[in-house]
């Protein structure tokens, strides 16, 4: 506590020691330097020359300097200054050079990218832009980025749940522009969100910061659409192995009053037929015996479409944006399988369909100067169906199952899963973010943001009696979370410390109808339940010199279970359990941030960090003894106890703007630390690694770039990737029948930028050597594939 009170001293007192330095850049002839950047050497502290030549750096204590000046258009120039006064007005001419290196031009793009990474959390800031141009799920970028690993079901529109440095489901959160995307329902997802829609993706690890204030306890991917008020037509059209086809369009327009439309739209379907073989993937015969096989899927397709449409004003008076938004989207999934894949589905499918009502608004220098207000508000009414009234069993081979005398053989209760259903699942979705931030002056801001969830479900089944359906299911949950932090930045800006603690609230109310007295009554089930917690945390960083970047965070965080861990999800063969508790993890990150570093035609950066977390009473879904016997459905559990710890580490390479190589690699240990039972005897599992957690993972990319490849201003990329995971088991047991094999797929692509930059065209081979890719409870992901891509833009319409 001393220690930070004579930081805030010594900051106070350098603040009223500082000032402004200010002024024009131009070239001969007095052009506008616009999109140049000045930098004040040995510290962090720059400032990018507006649309009218003029730059401003506030909060510059008095001292000599040396102003760095760089421009794509322009030689870089040292400027010699000597502050001791409030303002220093200055004039800088830049001499031009057509020849400049397009190193500073990547830095300008990436100013709010280093501004994320240098507030001490442990982030990853994912461009999106060369992705954009490939036939690339959002998934897949996100599964290349450091410590990230993407945990899906199979092919497009399965199932996906993310796994971040050891934590990994519902404790991760996802969000739209902050919003939770559990608010715009399963067809609008990151597997229907094509990364040309979105314009960075942030992926906080670990802490997560207060403006984002939700009870995510092991991190956060927050996606940022674009937002640009030109007015511009993107689109794009794909198609590829499975009978995959995909397509998006984006556009925006803008008129002189700062009236804005905006809209965008996809649609994807798949018959997701791909093969699989091995050790998990096998028939049964009638005398129990497994029969190994190579078979297609046959009940796995998946579409899903939708539309976004945003109205309002940007960049007026009386707001930087306020937009009135409609998002409507519809998806058809057909279900192959439950957790695992030893018993195939035919006739089990999930429609869904979610309209959505938006509301944004920002005003910086709202009321007073220096504070900024946004509020984003959500209703969406979203509708699923799970239907399954088939009653045989089926083979991998789409064949009805047959017994020993050769007769088909129904399923134990009439469906695939379970009875026979048609199930409806109506939902209604209500979520607001609002926040104040104030900024009192360059060195102390206070961010205040609260957020605030309401979910009310209501069920009812088709194939249910008529006196059950005369009573339906209620699933009600409320979630508030108010978060404060304090922000400070002090020896020039190479300090920069963020305090903040949260508060979480959550009540749910679940009325579940049960037959009685033979079948002929009806008595409700009722479960209330109201928790409320406290949080803390902090995110420091520090540039021991202005390449070398020391951060830590540490929170108390608390994850409330979710709508679907208490309610259950039969679409995604989850069952209820009314009586989970929250989980709570004191969560460490602790990096050192190298660069990036520039010697001559060559640029790199290397990054590393490790992390601890400590979790209580960890929910995840409910394991099987043996793999064979996987549950079709299970519940999610409070598992007890749980220790992650681990590293990762990342290298980014360029050269002369046209090659770019990038790895990165991430390892934990993720066990249980339940000890003994409630009798005091030791447990089998104790310090066990967790199952079906892959726990160690290496990426890698490499792209080239050709100039002027058949025509002269096109460009011709070449691209290799290539993923690498550890085996890892899929149950407690750790017999080798239930262990992945080691798995490293490796991708190549290319695409070619036409001479007028309106059109590009893409072509993709993935797992290009057909590996054998497994992921949750060995569930196979698709083998080799093939994709093709044309993308289109309309640039000033």
């Amino acid at each position: 506590m001393r220690l930070f009170l004579l930081l805030f001293f010594i900051t106070i007192t350098s603040w009223s020691q500082t000032g402004t330095i200010s002024g024009k850049v131009s070239y001969s002839h007095n052009e506008l330097a616009f999109g140049a950047t000045i930098s004040i050497k040995g510290t962090q502290k720059y400032a990018v020359v507006d649309d009218s030549g003029h730059f401003e750096i506030k909060g510059v204590p008095y001292g000599e300097y040396v102003l760095e000046t760089s421009s794509m258009e322009a030689q870089t120039k040292t400027t010699k200054i000597h502050l001791n006064k409030p303002t220093l007005e200055i004039h800088i001419s830049l001499q031009r050079n057509d020849a400049r290196s397009l190193k500073e031009v990547v830095l300008q793009k990436k100013s709010v990218k280093k501004e994320i990474a240098e507030k001490g959390f442990s982030v990853n800031v994912i461009d999106t832009q060369e992705a954009a141009k490939r036939n690339i799920q959002t998934n897949e970028l996100l599964g290349q980025s450091v410590g990230v690993r993407i945990r899906q079901n199979g092919g497009l529109g399965s199932n996906v749940t993310y796994n971040l440095n050891g934590m990994t489901g519902n404790a991760i959160r996802i969000f739209i522009d902050g919003i939770p995307i559990s608010t715009y329902g399963s067809s609008f997802n990151l597997n229907s969100i094509p990364p040309a829609l979105i314009e960075r993706i942030e992926v906080y690890k670990g802490v997560v910061p207060a403006h984002l204030a939700d009870d995510a306890l092991g991190g956060a991917i927050n996606v940022i659409l674009k937002k640009g008020a030109r007015n511009t037509l993107a689109a794009s059209i794909s198609y590829g192995s499975f009978n995959t086809f995909q397509t998006n369009f984006n556009t925006t327009y803008r008129d002189k009053s700062g009236f804005t439309l905006k809209g965008s739209g996809f649609y994807n379907y798949s018959d997701n037929d791909y093969e699989i073989w091995g050790k998990f993937a096998y028939n049964i015969l009638p005398n129990g015996q497994k029969v190994f096989i190579k078979a297609k899927r046959f009940e796995d397709a998946y579409r899903s479409f939708g539309g976004r449409i945003e109205a309002g004003f940007t960049n007026v008076n009386w707001a930087d944006s306020f937009l009135i938004g409609f998002n409507a989207s519809d998806d058809y999934k057909e279900i192959q399988h439950g957790q695992s894949m030893s018993k195939p589905y035919k006739g089990r499918f999930t429609e869904s369909d979610a309209q959505v009502f938006s509301l944004n608004y920002a005003k910086k220098d709202f009321i007073v100067k220096g504070l900024e207000f946004t509020v984003n508000s959500v209703f969406s009414q979203r509708n699923e169906v799970v239907n399954d009234t088939v009653k045989w069993n089926y083979t991998w081979f789409n064949e009805k199952a047959l017994g020993l005398r050769g007769e088909p053989i129904l399923t134990p209760n009439g469906a695939q899963q379970g009875a026979p259903t048609i199930l409806h699942l109506n939902n209604k979705i209500f979520s607001t973010r609002a926040g104040l931030n104030y900024t009192l002056n360059e060195n102390h801001r206070f961010v205040f943001s609260t957020m605030l969830y309401s979910f009310d479900r209501d069920d009812y089944d088709e194939k249910k009696s008529q006196l059950e359906r005369d009573f339906q299911q209620k699933r009600d949950l409320q979630k508030n979370i108010l978060s404060l932090a304090y922000e400070l930045e002090a020896f020039n800006s190479r300090l920069r410390t963020n305090l903040f603690g949260k508060r979480y609230n959550q009540k749910t109310e679940q009325i579940t109808p049960v037959l009685s007295n033979g079948g002929t009554t009806i008595v409700e089930n009722i479960e209330n339940n109201n928790t409320t917690f406290y949080g803390y945390g902090l995110a420091t960083s520090y540039f021991i010199t202005p390449k070398l970047l020391f951060s830590l965070s540490a929170e108390k965080a608390i994850r409330l279970p979710s709508e679907n861990e208490i309610f259950g999800n039969p679409g995604e063969n989850q069952s209820s359990n009314s009586s989970l508790k929250p989980e709570q993890s004191n969560n460490l990150n602790v990096g050192l941030r190298f660069g990036p570093y520039i010697i001559n035609d060559h640029k790199f950066s290397l990054n590393g960090s490790g992390f601890w977390r400590n979790t209580r009473d960890k929910i995840a879904r409910q394991f099987s003894v043996r793999l064979n016997e996987a549950l079709q459905v299970a519940p999610s559990v409070n598992l007890g106890k749980a220790q992650s710890l681990g590293y990762e580490a990342s290298l980014e390479y360029s050269h002369k703007n046209r090659l770019f190589i990038a790895m990165n690699m991430s390892q934990f240990t993720s066990r249980s630390k339940d000890q003994y039972d409630k009798n005091g005897n030791q447990l089998d599992n104790y310090n066990k690694r967790f199952p079906n957690e892959p726990f160690f993972t290496v990426n890698g990319n490499v792209q080239y770039n050709f100039k002027d490849v058949l025509q002269k201003n096109s460009q011709l990329s070449l691209f290799y990737n290539f993923g690498y995971v550890g085996a890892f088991y899929t149950n407690w047991l750790n017999n080798e029948d239930d262990r992945t094999p080691n798995q490293f797929p490796h991708d190549l692509g290319l695409s070619y930028t036409f001479p007028n930059k309106k059109f590009i065209a893409s072509f993709d081979a993935k797992n290009i050597t057909n590996q054998q890719v497994y992921d949750n409870f060995a569930v196979q992901k698709p083998g080799r594939a093939f994709f093709l891509k044309i993308n289109y833009t309309l640039n000033k319409f």
